[in-house]
């Protein structure tokens, strides 16, 4: 089984991922692990990193040649935003939550102020937006494209993570020879 999880920063993605991943013995790659590896190797800031990656559309191939070649295995949750568009899972997911709540979780995950959290979210989630639009031509915003939406405002995120292996235990897998 492979599983897609995706979503806007302090959607619950990671937790949530973590929480399924350990729960199945499924591998977990989450893909903005490979981003900021990248941003690391090239000494810079996730910032600057975002800001380079939507003018060098390289930075986005690599991160998705490695996301393919992982995507390949079974037993996997591949978390990204656009890992859903790099593979054909046998579920996708993607969690939501109001932008005031994820910065809320964001400013105190990060210990950042909140202002400057909000700011800092909004800047990604735009880069972000726009360098999918550019690249891939698809709309992030799109949830047509997801077999499971799940706003995680209220609930808890091993709630969630009852959900989604609930869908894992029910969904028919995807044909070997459909797989990409």
């Amino acid at each position: 089984m492979r599983v897609t999880i995706g979503g806007p920063p302090g959607s619950g993605t990671t937790t949530v991922a973590k929480i399924v991943s350990k729960k199945l013995q499924y591998t977990h790659v989450y893909t903005g692990d490979i981003f900021r590896n990248l941003a690391k190797e090239k000494n810079m800031s996730l910032e600057d990193f975002s800001k380079l990656a939507e003018k060098d559309f390289s930075i986005d191939m690599e991160v998705d040649r490695r996301q393919k070649e992982l995507g390949a295995n079974d037993n996997i949750i591949l978390e990204g935003r656009m890992a859903r568009f790099m593979i054909n899972p046998d579920l996708s997911v993607w969690l939501t939550a109001p932008i005031d709540e994820r910065v809320r979780r964001i400013f105190l995950r990060e210990n950042l102020n909140y202002t400057e959290a909000y700011k800092n979210t909004e800047l990604r989630e735009n880069s972000e937006k726009n360098r999918y639009q550019k690249i891939y031509n698809v709309d992030i915003s799109n949830l047509a494209s997801y077999d499971l939406v799940i706003n995680s405002l209220r609930l808890s995120a091993e709630g969630v993570s009852q959900i989604i292996i609930a869908a894992i235990n029910n969904i028919s897998p995807v044909p070997k020879g459909d797989r990409v």
